[in-house]
């Protein structure tokens, strides 16, 4: 149990000066052997998570906002649904970030995001997120044009900027009492072609299957240079990245349970304390309670 304990910082990258991908192995396990292995610990850490995101509720001080980015297949919808399984849907929202709105284009590329962000006591789950300005409009550029920038503030710099917005904006968001943790699911090519097969070959699975998913293969090298200049830029103490190995669904799973599980317990949750004052409505509230049903029998 204290090896699956460490898992919270086995990825974690919080300074990234020196951060390169090919120091995480995708198919890596931490030395955990199969899914059955790994099966008890998470599901503990499900259980242990439901408890803390009750006291984050109850609390009404904090929130969390949990992002995740990786490539396609990278198992970013089954790591939600499997980790937050057992957590309360009235104090968590996910929303995924498709192609922008007209409308959304008309804003800043950080507006529809800030639209969403959670409210105090609540976990919001980012399926994708801002990171994909520095990422998917890096890598086709000619994406930016559909943004209706002023030509003068384009350039080679543009990417340095929206670094440093990024890490601002995570900043005031540290500031406010929203916890932010990113999650990049590292998984290799061999293993998302593996995943695509099997969504052209089980019928059950053919819905998930897109296209493009194919053609963004041939840009999987400008991909994994972006992810790594992105996390390398924008990684700090108040918002850390965590290249999860996502190879193995199980134990991305495990790795993201243990983070997440970690994050609430730093916050040293607890259920709000009654003073006098309210323990008096509480004891009159039940003195009434009591009378009415001895009245009723």
């Amino acid at each position: 149990m204290k090896k699956l304990n460490k898992l919270a910082s086995a990825y974690r990258i919080d300074r990234g000066n020196s951060f390169r991908l090919k120091q995480v192995d995708p198919d890596d396990t931490y030395g955990i052997a199969s899914r059955e292995h790994a099966a008890p610990a998470l599901e503990q850490g499900v259980r242990h998570l439901t408890d803390l995101q009750d006291k984050l509720y109850a609390q009404e001080r904090w929130a969390v906002l949990l992002i995740f980015q990786g490539m396609d297949a990278a198992g970013k919808d089954s790591v939600i649904k499997h980790v937050m399984s057992g957590v309360n849907p009235q104090g968590c929202s996910v929303y995924s970030f498709k192609v922008p709105s007209g409308e959304e284009l008309n804003h800043d590329y950080l507006w529809r995001h800030i639209r969403k962000l959670p409210e105090r006591r609540r976990v919001g789950i980012f399926n994708r997120s801002y990171y994909e300005e520095v990422l998917a409009v890096r890598v086709h550029s000619e994406l930016l044009r559909t943004e209706r920038i002023p030509s003068s503030l384009l350039g080679p710099k543009i990417w340095k900027r929206r670094f440093e917005e990024i890490c601002c904006f995570e900043r005031y968001l540290a500031h406010n009492g929203i916890v932010t943790r990113k999650f990049f699911l590292h998984i290799s090519k061999e293993e998302q072609a593996k995943r695509l097969l099997e969504r052209l070959e089980e019928p059950e699975k053919n819905w998930k299957f897109s296209i493009s998913d194919v053609h963004e293969r041939q840009h999987w090298d400008d991909y994994m240079d972006a992810y790594e200049d992105a996390i390398r830029n924008t990684c700090a103490p108040f918002a850390p990245w965590y290249v999860v190995p996502a190879d193995h669904k199980w134990f991305a799973r495990l790795v993201v349970a243990s983070t997440v599980i970690a994050a609430l317990e730093e916050l040293n949750l607890g259920y709000p304390k009654i003073d006098t004052q309210r323990r008096k409505e509480l004891e009159a509230a039940r003195s009434l309670l009591l009378n009415e049903q001895g009245t009723l029998k």
